[in-house]
């Protein structure tokens, strides 16, 4: 039997809060979603002055990041690279989804929309790099 790490509500808060963080720090106004290792929201904030699309888009980028195991990138690559079959699979293969992974799980991910394909996984990342770096300083004392 294998044991598996899960998100908290509080993991889930400090996700939340470092990508925010990140967007403001930018001025961009994007919504930040976070889902668990199957793929169901935990988390959805829009940001004031966020595109309303961004509140839909953002969950998809983060289910297609960890359903994938990849950042949601690899599929906009995919269809930029003319694999257009891309688009029948139940993904969004839009940049701006980050898995998030410890111990070499899969524990869930974030998904940002609302600015450039770049800029979201940026913030993204933020959130994913907040997380990693509590756990490692929690298991480092």
């Amino acid at each position: 039997m294998k044991s598996t790490h899960a998100l908290t509500l509080a993991d889930v808060k400090k996700i939340a809060a470092a990508a925010e963080a990140e967007a403001r720090a930018h001025g961009w106004a994007v919504s930040i979603a976070i889902c668990d290792a199957g793929g169901h929201a935990l988390w959805l904030q829009r940001m004031d002055g966020a595109p309303l699309m961004s509140a839909a888009v953002a969950p998809e980028k983060a289910r297609t990041s960890v359903l994938s195991g990849k950042p949601s990138k690899a599929f906009e690559d995919m269809v930029n690279n003319g694999r257009f079959a891309a688009l029948a699979m139940p993904v969004v293969p839009l940049e701006g989804g980050e898995p998030i992974v410890v111990e070499g799980s899969i524990i869930g991910a974030v998904g940002v929309s609302g600015v450039k394909a770049g800029e979201d996984a940026q913030v993204a990342r933020a959130g994913v790099t907040a997380l990693e770096l509590s756990h490692t300083l929690e298991h480092a004392a």
